[in-house]
């Protein structure tokens, strides 16, 4: 095989420190779906009553973080680089919305920790597909 084409392979391969992200953010978000599904008490306060409305949110919850964790997965196993990428790049940012709300709504003990895992995920997605304000990143 010629160099240029080793070179396009190197260049095409995940890193490792980016796969070992994904797979956190795959456990995280799947785990955040069993939660939400199986014990949606735990995503309120401790003496907070679980209504119906409650679970609904739940299940919408359940639903989004599933398919995030899903999708993640049949990316990376597929080593599709810009999809993933751009995949990550929503999770990351729905993380960095998710530690705003948390700001808002004073949960200050677990806001720096998400935001660390939005930054972390963002950094990931701007690895995969570069500078993720630059036009190219995403098309």
């Amino acid at each position: 095989m010629p160099s240029t084409e080793v070179h396009i392979a190197e260049a095409e391969r995940i890193p490792l420190w980016v796969k070992a992200v994904v797979v956190l953010c795959v456990v995280l978000t799947a785990s955040g779906a069993v939660i939400a599904f199986v014990q949606p008490g735990m995503l309120v306060e401790p003496h907070a009553e679980i209504t119906a409305a409650v679970r609904t949110y739940a299940g919408y919850l359940t639903s989004r973080n599933a398919v995030l964790a899903a999708m993640l997965l049949v990316l990376l196993l597929m080593r599709a680089r810009r999809a993933l990428g751009n995949l990550l790049a929503v999770v990351g940012l729905i993380q960095v919305l998710d530690c705003v709300v948390d700001c808002i709504e004073a949960r200050w003990t677990i806001a720096p920790g998400v935001l660390v895992l939005g930054i972390l995920f963002l950094v990931s997605a701007g690895r995969l597909c570069g500078p993720l304000w630059r036009r190219d990143a995403w098309v």
